[in-house]
């Protein structure tokens, strides 16, 4: 698209009515406004001829600080039509967007909004689009994907997400829930005892309770025969006993611990690197055991908190109330637009495990290497219409 520059008065340009981008931070641009005064406009904005004067295509912060400034006039890339076609709305869409994706500033379901608004109007939602919007704005169909699924989060956890509060990771396994049950999660996240990385496998295992009861109501669920719950016991028995005997084990390692480097190698003449080779066995069978364990524990919480959806706890969503109002006033009482089915999260700086091929969508996160509690990476996900 050819493009000219001119200087412009500032009363000739109109703001973008589409602007995928509506919370700007008002210290920032004070700051930029300084900047300007001093040094000038040092990026022009970048703007299209419409019926009444021009509308801003990208720059709107760099606008808003110039108006700061007191400036009346401001440098601009004026883009020209080729041909006879004018410049769509659309193309206008797609450039502000582009622009603003790589500021670190823009919120995430500010960016969800803006690929959902692409995917419907230039693809008519066609989920199988994904990829050309990913395309267009040199971002990973993962990461689209990602971002679409934030709109199947209740208002209230969209506006946390955007304050930082909770991540998109997090949020991302969440909007695979029902919305009672993001409620709920919600409730359970607001007493602050809940890292991201917790809430993720949480809301992981929520997910695979609620498919796991729809099952069960679609099945006469017998009661267990005395055989099965002798079994069951003996399971529980042994499990607890295996438990207490690994725990019996970590004197001798202590001492393998505290040994001094040096005298364990004269010790272990000519088998230290087998020696090694057969501590790494035991270090990743405890590591994989340990994260067993926490994938229990995260489906006895997501059980407790499923059971008690209306769990009393501090109202903490009054900020992101405020900020979603002001951030988009009519969704406060909107039904999410997409609902999304989120594959497994695994963890970032984590191997994840193998799962079988014909069982992707109930993968479990997968297994971490070491003890770091890293956010999770989803795969991408498919999204409705």
């Amino acid at each position: 698209m050819s493009h000219k520059f001119a200087t412009l008065k500032m009363r000739q340009i109109h703001r973008n009515p589409n602007q995928p981008r509506k919370a700007f931070d008002e210290d920032a641009l004070n700051e930029l406004a300084e900047s300007i005064k001093q040094h000038g406009l040092l990026q022009p904005i970048v703007v299209r001829k419409v019926a009444e004067g021009y509308e801003l295509v990208a720059g709107e912060r760099r606008f808003r600080a110039n108006e700061l400034a007191d400036n009346i006039t401001i440098e601009a890339k004026i883009l020209l039509p080729d041909g006879e076609s004018a410049i769509s709305d659309m193309d206008s869409f797609e450039k502000a967007m582009a622009e603003n994706l790589n500021r670190e500033d823009m919120l995430p379901l500010e960016e969800a909004r803006g690929f959902k608004k692409v995917l419907d109007e230039k693809y008519e939602g066609d989920p199988a689009c994904v990829a050309k919007v990913a395309k267009t704005f040199s971002k990973s169909v993962q990461f689209v994907n990602q971002r679409l699924a934030l709109l199947a989060l209740r208002p209230e956890i969209q506006a946390a997400v955007d304050l930082g509060h909770i991540g998109t990771q997090a949020a991302v396994q969440i909007a695979a829930l029902s919305k009672e049950n993001q409620k709920a999660v919600f409730q359970d996240w607001k007493k602050g005892d809940k890292s991201d990385n917790q809430l993720v496998h949480i809301a992981y295992a929520m997910r695979k309770q609620e498919k796991a009861a729809k099952q069960d109501s679609m099945v006469d669920v017998e009661e267990m025969t005395p055989e099965e719950q002798a079994e069951r016991s003996r399971a529980q028995a042994k499990t607890k006993s295996d438990l207490d005997a690994i725990e019996g084990m970590w004197a001798l390692l202590d001492s393998i611990a505290k040994a001094d480097p040096m005298e364990l190698a004269r010790t272990l003449a000519g088998e230290v690197g087998k020696r090694l080779e057969q501590m790494d066995r035991v270090a990743d069978v405890v590591q994989k055991a340990r994260f067993q364990l926490r994938q229990a524990k995260a489906h006895a919480d997501a059980s407790e908190i499923m059971v008690n959806p209306d769990a009393a706890a501090p109202d903490l969503v009054a900020e992101a109330e405020a900020v979603l109002a002001q951030v988009d006033p009519a969704a406060g009482d909107a039904e999410p637009e997409a609902q999304t089915e989120p594959a497994p999260a695994a963890d970032a700086d984590m191997e994840a495990e193998a799962a079988p091929a014909t069982d992707a969508e109930t993968e479990s996160p997968a297994e971490p290497e070491g003890d770091a509690e890293a956010v999770p990476v989803a795969e991408p996900v498919a999204v409705a219409a």
